[in-house]
């Protein structure tokens, strides 16, 4: 008799299993159709991102081979657009080699390319961290200790390893600041002085 029930039952759930995918035939499809279209993009997606980034490696690549030839047409602009791609290998890459070779002077436009860097690519945050140090770097000479600090907030209220170099980097240009002061309040009373002994 138990046996006769544990069979039944099992009938009766294959007849429900049955039931369940023919009643819901189409959604069921609809769904997998849906499940592969969505990995299909995906994986698309991911290609396209890799040929991206081949053919700006590629364009990087001979820019620089062309410059170190002696071919300096192009470079900068070539550069500034890859800078302004947003891929987090090649555009720090093309803004340090701007940099470093001196191809642009305008401070602004490398200003400009730096802020696409911090705010506008998605990079790993001491990475971002690093790149707002160098422009800090870059700009420390021709701008004031309320700018510096003003590029290097970021940096010092967070918990990142170049934190303690924006916190020398702000030192250094307050203590230089304060000694070329200290050093011209110190001639000038030396000449103050030289002119009243020359005068009596």
């Amino acid at each position: 008799m138990d046996e006769d029930i544990a069979i039944i039952n099992s009938n009766t759930r294959n007849q429900r299993i049955k039931d369940f995918f023919t009643k819901n035939k189409k959604l069921l499809i609809s769904c997998l159709i849906f499940l592969i279209l969505i990995l299909l993009g995906f994986y698309s997606y991911q290609i396209y991102q890799d040929k991206n980034k081949i053919k700006i490696s590629d364009r990087y690549n001979s820019s620089i081979i062309k410059h170190k030839n002696g071919d300096n047409s192009g470079i900068v602009s070539v550069m500034q657009e890859i800078v302004e791609n947003k891929d987090p290998t090649y555009s720090p890459l093309a803004l340090y080699y701007l940099i470093d070779n001196e191809l642009v002077s305008d401070k602004k436009r490398i200003n400009s390319l730096f802020d696409i860097l911090i705010n506008k690519t998605s990079l790993d945050s001491e990475i971002k961290h690093l790149i707002i140090y160098k422009k800090a770097l870059y700009n420390a000479d021709t701008i004031n200790e309320g700018q510096l600090l003003e590029i290097l907030n970021p940096l010092i209220n967070s918990k990142s390893v170049w934190k303690s170099h924006a916190l020398y980097l702000v030192f250094h240009k307050i203590f230089s600041c304060r000694a070329f002061f200290l050093n011209v309040t110190s001639r000038r009373n030396m000449i103050c002085s030289y002119h009243i002994a020359q005068n009596q």
